[in-house]
């Protein structure tokens, strides 16, 4: 065969290769779907385990998250803690890991092509955090003593409120059993004082910054019984009070019955402090309740069986209204009488809080 029949035969096989390829470059360009417009963006997130009682989830953190937009190829969240995930699904679900109750800003974003579209929505959740401190009281006899020690005597001044107790660690004030803290004021003559009773504190043992403490307890009856689960500051020592802050976060009038108090004492307010609320609890003697509170730097929040019923949060803070950012130390006590307690009954003989459990979490 010569050279040019040669030639003349590849001719017409390269002009159908170049004729086609522009064609197959053409069709295969991922870019543009010209079926419609990119539109319609919703977004819906639901977050796990949430109901009357916990309305910022079950402290899981977990959130399921759909989002749709008509012509989307792929979509792009930002769940607004630093995290952001492509998908070309429509569904995923998500856990969150800041303890605490945290607010995020998700961020969704639709793609076709270059094209897109945006929608925000925000979700606040509530994460549980870390136990750091926890007595369940799962032994008899004394209190734990690498977790607890004891204020004895009759303090200064009926230790600053005029009481009328004498605080003992004698197992007739303070004992387990069962799996249970029973702390007992008594009508007794000791040691010059007409009543007994006593007054745990983790000072030395346990101290922190920041967290959510819950006790489960009930309190005890009678006129004149001031039962508290309450924190002072760990620097109470140098600072003096109230510079070093108090945190009350259940006090209970014997002669006031169902009536649970929080309140704040600092030196911008103290002793008969502005800074406090007032809830009405059902059985209080004959039911156990978890008292809480929710510790954050911005804000102090109380609740009663996860209720929430009070919330400090000064719009400004300093060390006269916002001494709460240091170590503070937890409390346990029956006060008898004083400026609080009031009229002692005189039929009173006896009062006994008990205490379940005492948790913190960080």
């Amino acid at each position: 065969m010569s050279f040019q029949k040669l030639i003349f035969r590849l001719r017409p096989l390269f002009c159908l290769f170049f004729c086609i390829l522009p064609l197959s470059c053409s069709s295969s360009d991922p870019g543009e779907d010209e079926s419609g417009a990119l539109s319609n963006l919703t977004v819906e997130v639901d977050v796990v385990g949430t109901s009357e009682a916990n309305p910022n989830g079950d402290g899981s953190g977990r959130i399921n998250l759909s989002f749709s937009a008509d012509n989307a190829k792929n979509y792009k969240v930002n769940f607004g803690n630093g995290d952001v995930l492509e998908t070309s699904q429509k569904n995923l679900s998500y856990t969150y890991t800041g303890k605490g109750t945290n607010t995020y800003q998700i961020f969704v974003s639709a793609y076709k092509g270059s094209e897109f579209i945006s929608k925000t929505t925000t979700v606040t959740i509530y994460v549980t955090p870390a136990l750091a401190f926890s007595e369940e009281f799962n032994y008899s006899g004394a209190p734990d003593g690498s977790k607890w020690t004891f204020d004895i005597g009759r303090g200064d001044g009926g230790w600053g409120n005029n009481e009328a107790q004498f605080y003992t660690q004698r197992p007739e004030n303070v004992v387990v059993e069962n799996g249970i803290l029973k702390i007992t004021a008594k009508k007794e003559d000791y040691e010059g004082a007409a009543y007994t009773s006593s007054r745990l504190k983790t000072q030395g043992k346990f101290s922190f910054t920041y967290g959510k403490v819950e006790v489960r307890a009930k309190l005890p009856q009678g006129g004149g019984t001031w039962p508290a689960i309450w924190m002072l500051g760990s620097n109470i020592n140098t600072a003096g009070w109230p510079a070093s802050g108090e945190i009350d976060i259940m006090e209970h009038v014997g002669n006031n019955p169902g009536k649970i108090i929080s309140a704040i004492h600092t030196p911008s307010s103290y002793g008969n402090t502005q800074n406090k609320a007032v809830t009405t609890v059902a059985n209080v003697s004959s039911e156990f309740h978890v008292y809480g509170l929710e510790w954050t730097p911005d804000k102090l929040v109380f609740s009663v069986d996860g209720k929430v019923h009070y919330t400090y949060n000064p719009a400004t803070k300093n060390a006269s209204t916002w001494p709460f950012n240091a170590d503070q130390f937890i409390i346990l006590n029956i006060a008898v009488g004083g400026t609080l307690g009031g009229n002692i009954d005189p039929d009173f003989n006896s009062g006994t809080m008990e205490v379940d459990y005492v948790r913190v979490y960080q």
